[in-house]
């Protein structure tokens, strides 16, 4: 916990800011702390090294501010978290860069989008919230004939459940703040990759100075050992809530990848080693119904983040996905009716139950809706 660090000397001094010496300078720059979460995450990733930051969009951004350039272009899939396309289309795109987005399913829309003007592509797999899966090493064959990079965000699943870069990958990045804290006490970010393309981005924030703090770090690396242990138990909350979703005979569609009705089941399994525990079901005819259900909740938390130990659920079309427009959030898949789950290590009958009494609840309102509905007619 310091700003800066004590000198040996005047040479010392010069030596460690020039970069001939090993060692630390400035909080902003590097702190041993830190940087053994960055060394730690990037063992687990299969990385070659890590640079952290106060928060995953901090690392988004310093991945743009590294490689994105007026006149270049991004290829970014549609469904990635709403303000990751917000700061690509108009923070970036107002600085000239192109910002092209495709279907994150669609290998054509890639295909074609995708050219030697392309300084990155982005994506997000799973998605959230639809969790829309992508073929990463599809994606980067397209992207590195065209001597593009491939970034992946793989918050959702961890190391624990998805090593992006065996599949081609050459940058993940992480908003660690969510599952790998896993107890919502900070909020953080991870970049990870080669050594060359980290000395990119530790160059970034060298400037920009958006650095993790040490005592997150600290947090963070007691996180680290649990990590493993509590995917696995929310996972299979995940799951199991999944399945008992499905069989409730007014809830329209569950979104999980762990069903095998999922329209990429095997794809996931090819590329997963896991299926987290993020999921979206739809329900009701609407907006309405969709809030009801939420407000109805007593034990499940109404929160838009994910990867707390307690489950948490949201709305994402008022929420993460507010500031995109009708026609975008209909592309995405997010609809008025979405609800979205982080599922927590509460015990599924619990939250089963919570859920039980608020879909109840929301029948009886539908039920009123559509006589409403019948009487104006």
């Amino acid at each position: 916990m310091t700003s800066a660090y004590v000198f040996a000397s005047a040479a010392d001094a010069a030596g460690k800011f020039s970069g001939a010496r090993p060692g630390n300078v400035y909080s902003r720059f590097t702190n041993p702390t830190v940087r053994s979460f960055e060394q730690r995450v990037a063992c687990m990733e299969g990385a070659e090294d890590g640079v952290a930051f106060s928060s995953g969009m901090a690392a988004i951004v310093a991945i743009a501010h590294a490689w994105l350039v007026a006149g270049k272009n991004v290829v970014c899939s549609r469904d990635v978290f709403g303000t990751t396309l917000t700061a690509f289309r108009h923070y970036f795109g107002k600085l000239g860069a192109d910002v092209r987005v495709v279907s994150l399913v669609d290998i054509e829309e890639w295909r074609k989008a995708i050219d030697s003007n392309t300084a990155f592509v982005f994506l997000e797999t799973p998605s959230n919230p639809i969790l829309n899966i992508a073929a990463i090493a599809k994606i980067a064959h397209l992207a590195h004939t065209c001597g593009a990079k491939v970034v992946v965000d793989n918050t959702l699943l961890t190391p624990t459940q998805q090593n992006p870069l065996k599949h081609g990958a050459d940058v993940v990045v992480h908003s660690a703040g969510k599952y790998i804290d896993g107890q919502g006490r900070c909020v953080a970010g991870v970049v990870l990759g080669s050594e060359q393309l980290m000395a990119d981005i530790r160059a970034v924030i060298r400037v920009m100075g958006a650095s993790l703090s040490p005592m997150d770090a600290w947090l963070l690396l007691k996180s680290l050992e649990t990590l493993e242990l509590r995917m696995a138990a929310i996972s299979r909350n995940a799951q199991q809530l999944a399945r008992w979703l499905c069989s409730q005979p007014k809830i329209g569609r569950v979104y999980y990848t762990g069903l095998s009705e999922h329209p990429q089941y095997e794809l996931a399994c090819s590329q997963q080693s896991g299926h987290g525990g993020v999921l979206s079901f739809e329900v009701g005819i609407g907006r309405e119904c969709a809030w009801h259900l939420i407000d109805s909740l007593k034990l499940i938390s109404i929160a838009t983040s994910i990867g707390d130990t307690r489950t948490m659920v949201t709305h994402p079309a008022s929420t993460t996905h507010g500031k995109l427009t009708a026609l975008e959030r209909e592309k995405a898949g997010v609809s008025e009716r979405l609800v979205r789950l982080s599922v927590g290590l509460e015990s599924p009958a619990d939250i089963t139950n919570d859920l039980g009494v608020a879909l109840s609840n929301v029948h009886v309102l539908q039920d009123k809706l559509v006589q409403l509905a019948r009487s104006e007619v």
